[in-house]
């Protein structure tokens, strides 16, 4: 490990020299991909920089022990040292897992009412509005690319972007099934219903990162129009692609220009499209999914609310709150937190084994 730190402390002074070369400023993409490889690198150097920090003290904390004038002080620094360096490491260990290449991305958040009809509609609507209060919490900004809504206010689905540097690191453990257990506003009995939402989560992705043949594309537009049939406006400047090999069809028709709706689609398309590459890989190296949360199948439940008893409860690591108004309303950090840890450890198993 030490080695590969050494490496990475190299890199990152190699990097830093780059950086101060004023010529660099000339060629913005290349400053964008050295300030990116910095930013990713500078926690790691930072860390073991502390550690050899932590090393040095405690090394010159060993050789007063031999002093009887500074033997009491020299313990105690000795102890603070080598305790400081336990912690580094453990810190400098998690630094090193294996990341996500996806985590800095903007995200691609699909909502779908499953069984349970109109319930599951509001339901879906309660998620929409749970995730934008969260990503707007951050200060990211959510954009609706394609929205189908029901007469009374739910949702039959709805396809929208987030937009912030990594938004897809703390949304990516959404994906699955999301059970909702209430008493529907319309149940006179006060007889509780369960109804199922699913949640796909998807980095975006630009065209350059899958190869798509034009030729595979049908492209067609039509007019954008509301719940209940109401046209959005007039012109026909809402998107539908056909990705023709594999049936995928996305829509996009929240924007007023067709050009904007057509790039926003192909972004969809080209995500849909490196996600289901992605888990036909997955499938064939099943092992691998050992260091994470679940598999993001859209079939796996996940989570459940039951508004009858004030929780939430995520199945995959056992995890209930009592806090359901909190969380609707977009407080969703305690829950993410866990499941980030969950994964981090598992993935610190994976690595031990």
């Amino acid at each position: 490990m030490l080695e590969k730190l050494m490496e990475i402390e190299e890199k990152y002074s190699e990097l830093e020299r780059r950086m101060q070369d004023p010529e660099i400023y000339s060629d913005p993409a290349l400053y964008a991909r050295l300030a990116q490889e910095l930013k990713e690198v500078q926690p790691v150097t930072l860390a073991y920089r502390r550690y050899l920090k932590a090393q040095s003290d405690m090394e010159g904390a060993k050789e007063l022990l031999s002093d009887p004038d500074f033997r009491e002080m020299a313990q105690e620094e000795f102890d603070l040292a080598q305790a400081e360096m336990a912690q580094i490491e453990d810190e400098i260990r998690l630094l090193l897992l294996p990341r996500d290449p996806n985590d800095s991305k903007n995200v691609i958040i699909e909502i779908r009412s499953g069984a349970g009809g109109d319930e599951a509609a509001l339901f879906a609507y309660n998620l929409y509005r749970m995730y934008s209060m969260y990503a707007e919490s951050k200060r990211w900004k959510p954009e609706v690319a394609y929205l189908s809504e029901t007469e009374i206010g739910g949702i039959k689905e709805v396809s929208f972007i987030i937009e912030g540097a990594g938004a897809y690191s703390r949304f990516k453990f959404e994906s699955g099934v999301h059970r909702v257990q209430r008493v529907p506003e319309t149940e006179s009995s006060g007889r509780i219903h369960t109804s199922t939402v699913t949640v796909a989560v998807l980095p975006e992705m630009e065209e350059v990162d899958f190869n798509i043949n034009p030729a595979d594309l049908q492209i067609d537009t039509f007019r954008a129009s509301g719940a209940g049939g109401q046209h959005v406006n007039k012109t026909e400047s809402a998107i539908r692609i056909t990705h023709l090999p594999t049936g995928t069809v996305v829509e996009c028709q929240d924007e007023r220009s067709q050009h904007k709706n057509r790039d926003r689609a192909m972004k969809i398309l080209v995500s849909r499209l490196v996600e289901e590459e992605r888990r036909r890989q997955t499938a064939e190296l099943a092992a691998e999914r050992k260091s994470q949360v679940g598999t993001g199948d859209r079939s796996e439940r996940i989570r459940t609310y039951n508004y009858h008893q004030g929780r939430v409860t995520d199945h995959r690591i056992g995890l209930t709150l009592y806090k359901l108004e909190q969380i609707l309303e977009g407080a969703l950090d305690e829950l993410i937190d866990a499941l980030v840890m969950f994964e981090q450890a598992e993935k610190l198993k994976a690595t031990e084994s």
